[in-house]
């Protein structure tokens, strides 16, 4: 244990947090390329909104396969491995990514975006399989403070990438995939930043529990949200082989119930903790309104008030996450909030910026509804992992890994995929109502379809970009009408999206009566030589107790 630093212990323990880092940091900077070319992909391949949301969506879903399958195995082959194997995994996803070209069909053209996000996301979640667990072991004592920090690289990921996109897309006019090569920097520096360090176990390894006591507080419930979403994503993906029927469905389904018995098997058919299972389900609604809304945000303001701006609102929003991030222990400390408190008010302050965002005429204004949510949502993610790592040491990296993979396959399902849908539902009904012939006109091939709402015809992405393109005193009365339909559309999306923060205030005000109930909010430690330095006030259980 290191003498230098009382709060971790490894002497080690920093450079292996600035290493994960710069792994998430990668995927940042990845991700925000992504978002800020899909206008890119809408004009040169002429997909819909819910084609885009889709392969953005797979941003997400993949990364749930990475994040847990690395945290059941990661305490058996080790962190390095898995270091390994995702450096892999991005350097294919570039390759795979930049096969398309016009000449192709679209649908071909479809498949290489999608294989090659999903691919880029498997990647992303294999490392966060390594660096959640790795911090939350490091610093045993602060956890919500040292996650925050780990995560404050994600917002300066997206700082970086939107940075670089907009000087190389907007100002240069570089071709998409020679920005989006440049995430492959961070990635070869967090590769040799992991090179040859020595890792620790996580107090449950420790303890030597086996894989089956890890589960147990996951149990059928915690399991069953996990199964849920992974049915939903195995019949998204098999139901283009039965377009006749609703059979990929229902093998998605099959699976997803396949995988919840074998979960039962491992575990004895063990419930679970319900403490666990809710923290699942609000975790599901996190990445749905976190990071489903920051895959369409920059597109969406920048369709309300213009592109460029749409990008500075974008880096705005990102560096105050960036710059917040740091300050979640301070806050813990000296202002008093518990954990669950933080996320109340990060809820109700989501749902508030949202709404405000919705009615954005100006920039000035943008500044004041994206801040109220960008300072919304700064927490949400590390805070919920921190909350785990502290109430459920007993599973070790698994409840950690699963609840990250729950938030990603919930935002690319649900939120990228949602928004997508509702920016085609909300700007084809405003564009039918101003003139059903010009929707005709305007209305893209395919139509959008989302979980159990019902099927509608969107505008097409490629006719659309091409009349924004026109100058405004220079549009035909028909052609402003679909702009201001898209604009609309956008607008009553992110109303509908701020119910999700909404709920997950009324989620968290609950929780915090329930810790009140119980004596307050106290980290649960393992017994043995771990709880030496713990605060007094801490819980100490048997490391086998059933």
């Amino acid at each position: 244990m290191t003498t230098h630093h009382p709060e971790a212990i490894s002497d080690n323990a920093y450079r292996l947090l600035w290493a994960g880092f710069t792994a998430i940091l990668a995927a940042g900077v990845g991700f925000a390329i992504r978002g800020g070319i899909l206008d890119n992909w809408a004009a040169e391949f002429g997909f819909t909104n819910s084609q885009l949301g889709e392969i953005g969506g797979a941003g997400f879903t993949g990364f749930c396969f990475g994040i847990i399958i690395g945290g059941v195995i990661v305490d058996k082959i080790g962190y390095g491995k898995l270091v390994l194997a995702a450096f892999l995994f991005h350097v294919v996803s570039a390759v795979i990514t930049f096969l398309p070209n016009a000449s192709m069909p679209q649908d071909t053209v479809y498949r290489f975006l999608f294989w090659g996000t999903f691919l880029f996301a498997v990647a992303n979640g294999t490392l966060e399989a390594v660096a959640n667990p790795l911090v939350a072991t490091l610093f045993p004592t602060n956890r919500t403070h040292y996650l925050n920090i780990l995560h404050a690289s994600w917002p300066a990921g997206l700082v970086l990438g939107s940075a670089m996109g907009w000087v190389l897309d907007d100002r240069i006019g570089l071709h998409w995939k020679f920005q989006l090569a440049l995430f492959l920097v961070p990635t070869v520096i967090y590769g040799a930043m992991f090179l040859g360090q020595k890792f620790p176990k996580s107090e449950a390894s420790e303890k030597g529990l086996s894989l089956a006591e890890m589960f147990r507080e996951v149990g059928l419930l915690g399991g069953a949200v996990a199964c849920f979403l992974l049915a939903l994503f195995f019949g998204g993906v098999l139901g283009p082989l039965f377009p006749e029927s609703s059979m990929g469905a229902y093998i998605g389904y099959g699976i997803g119930g396949l995988l919840l018995i074998a979960v039962g098997l491992l575990t004895n058919f063990s419930i679970g903790s319900i403490l666990l299972f809710v923290l699942f389900i609000t975790h599901a609604l996190v990445g749905a309104v976190e990071l489903g809304t920051d895959g369409w945000i920059q597109n969406i303001t920048g369709n309300i008030l213009s592109s460029e701006e749409g990008k500075w609102l974008f880096v705005y929003t990102s560096m105050i996450m960036f710059l917040l991030r740091f300050c979640a222990g301070f806050i813990e400390k000296n202002i008093g909030l518990s954990p669950i408190g933080l996320l109340l008010v990060c809820a109700i302050l989501g749902c508030v910026g949202l709404n405000l965002s919705a009615g954005i005429t100006s920039f000035a204004g943008a500044l004041v509804g994206l801040g109220v949510y960008a300072v919304g949502k700064t927490f949400f993610w590390p805070t919920m992992l921190a909350v785990v790592g502290d109430r459920f040491p007993r599973t070790g990296a698994i409840a950690m890994s699963i609840m990250g993979g729950i938030g990603m396959m919930s935002a690319g399902l649900i939120g990228s995929a949602g928004l997508g849908y509702a920016k085609d539902r909300y700007a084809s009904e405003a564009l039918q109502v101003a003139d059903a012939s010009t929707y005709e006109e305007y209305k893209a091939g395919t139509p959008s379809r989302f979980l159990f709402f019902g099927e509608v015809v969107g505008l097409d992405g490629q006719k659309v970009e091409e009349v924004k393109k026109i100058p405004a005193k220079e549009r035909s009365g028909n052609q402003q009408q679909v702009v201001d339909a898209s604009i609309t559309g956008d607008r009553k999306t992110l109303i509908a999206d701020s119910f999700i923060p909404g709920t997950m205030a009324v989620i968290y005000l609950i929780l915090l009566l329930y810790f009140k109930s119980i004596g307050g909010y106290k980290t649960v430690h393992l017994a043995g030589s771990t709880a030496e330095i713990l605060d007094p006030n801490d819980e100490v259980i048997p490391a086998h107790e059933g």
